[in-house]
């Protein structure tokens, strides 16, 4: 349960960052947004999921 809480600790400080450093340019890709085709937000999201794990399976051993 603790690697659950530091993960989602670092996705906020990872997201929080992006806000922070590029606020225009996070407005500008959430204004785009609408006008990607679901089946490439399905894509996109599927390969995040799938080189995330990949990571954790990677660091973790």
């Amino acid at each position: 349960m603790e690697d659950l809480f530091a993960a989602l600790g670092l996705v906020l400080v990872l997201e929080g960052a992006l806000y922070a450093l590029f606020p225009q340019g996070m407005i500008n890709a959430m204004r785009r947004l609408p006008d990607i085709p679901p089946a490439s937000l399905r894509l996109m999201g599927l390969l995040s999921v799938a080189l995330g794990w990949l990571l954790v399976k990677l660091v973790r051993g």
